[in-house]
């Protein structure tokens, strides 16, 4: 499996103007996701999802079901993650469940990453994640510049935790999808439920909604806030 580079960037403040794919693809239509007329939201590049901004932020969480997905080429890879920090710092710390075509069919593998430093895979003997699981994300700050980074997948019955130590800013909280490769794989709909920060709903924060886009084409759609602000979906627009 290849390593999963996590680009962090400043991000637009404003949304850019990007393509619309033509036509839906099958999978798009059969979600009934309608294409004009269609409001976007800021471009978030290779992110998508929602970043909460500020200061002194110490819990992000949220729930998801992993999507079944399909590869359209080898060069596709994305993931769900939560995480403190990166929406405009230099770090991220984050757990969540990657999705990689290199095989030419997915591979999913739950990791977490302290960036700058290399994420860290869990072995998928010990921690295995199939298309269809519920799992669960959180990162808190635990004092002292640790972090500790939880992700269960209660359809396998198992919890992986780990803490870590890294001097960041704790400026943003985000609940993301990513595709490093800037290729993402089919995956539908993928909702998160659950989703907070601080303890408090996501929605209570005003977070910015975020669109992955890549070669001047949205890539996916982050819906509104539903659920008193802690759940979204995201769906698949186009490679």
């Amino acid at each position: 499996m290849r390593r999963f580079l996590i680009r962090v960037a400043t991000l637009a403040a404003a949304a850019t103007t990007l393509a619309v794919p033509a036509a839906p693809s099958t999978a798009a239509a059969a979600q009934g996701v309608s294409f004009r007329p269609l409001q976007f939201n800021t471009n978030g590049y290779n992110w998508g999802g929602y970043a909460a901004t500020g200061s002194g932020f110490t819990s992000v969480s949220a729930t998801w079901t992993e999507p079944h997905v399909t590869c359209n080429s080898t060069d596709d890879l994305y993931a769900p993650w939560v995480g403190i920090d990166g929406y405009g710092s230099s770090s991220v710390e984050q757990t969540g469940v990657a999705t990689d075509c290199s095989s030419g069919s997915p591979v999913n593998q739950a990791w977490y990453e302290m960036y700058p430093a290399a994420p860290v895979y869990l072995s998928t003997g010990s921690y295995p994640v199939s298309a269809g699981d519920s799992i669960s994300a959180s990162v808190t700050y635990a004092g002292s510049n640790r972090y500790t980074l939880k992700l269960t997948d209660s359809s396998r019955g198992w919890t992986y935790t780990t803490t870590k130590t890294l001097s960041a800013q704790r400026t943003s909280a985000e609940v993301i999808i990513e595709s490093p490769t800037g290729s993402y794989p089919n995956f539908g709909t993928l909702s998160f439920t659950s989703a907070t920060v601080n303890g408090k709903s996501l929605g209570s924060y005003g977070p910015v909604a975020l669109d992955p886009s890549a070669n001047g084409t949205y890539e996916a759609r982050t819906s509104g806030l539903g659920s008193g602000g802690t759940s979204f979906t995201d769906t698949y627009l186009h490679q």
